[in-house]
């Protein structure tokens, strides 16, 4: 069965999809952009704010399933500027314990509200 999981902590879905999923064990993470909750446009165009400030969305969102950063096993991080690369690896190093998740780093021409960076995240459930 699929359950939904959603907090007041991150933004609201800005489509018809769920902010996670969980399922069977694994919590699958909608992408999340630097959009503070309720709010409807980003507001710092700073590529490190940006950064942080999807991490800290994503935390939420774990949070409110019972988890934290160190439960995600894979992210898929989109880039609208691969000049950005060093900066989230730079963060992750600070925030993750090792071993790191999977991950997997796209550059794109562009993401939804002019972000400059969205992660899409699958956490292990306990």
């Amino acid at each position: 069965m699929k359950i939904p999981v959603s907090t007041k902590n991150a933004p609201s879905a800005i489509g018809p999809y769920s902010q996670a999923i969980e399922h069977k064990g694994l919590l699958y993470l909608s992408g999340q952009i630097a959009l503070a909750p309720g709010e409807s446009s980003i507001e710092n165009s700073d590529a490190n704010q940006q950064i942080d400030k999807v991490f800290t969305n994503i935390e939420s969102i774990l949070v409110e399933a019972g988890g934290g950063l160190n439960d995600i096993l894979k992210l898929n991080i989109y880039l609208t500027n691969l000049e950005n690369f060093d900066l989230v690896n730079k963060r992750m190093e600070e925030i993750f314990e090792k071993p790191y998740p999977a991950r997997a780093t796209l550059e794109v021409s562009a993401l939804p509200k002019g972000a400059i960076i969205e992660i899409d995240a699958i956490a292990k459930c306990d």
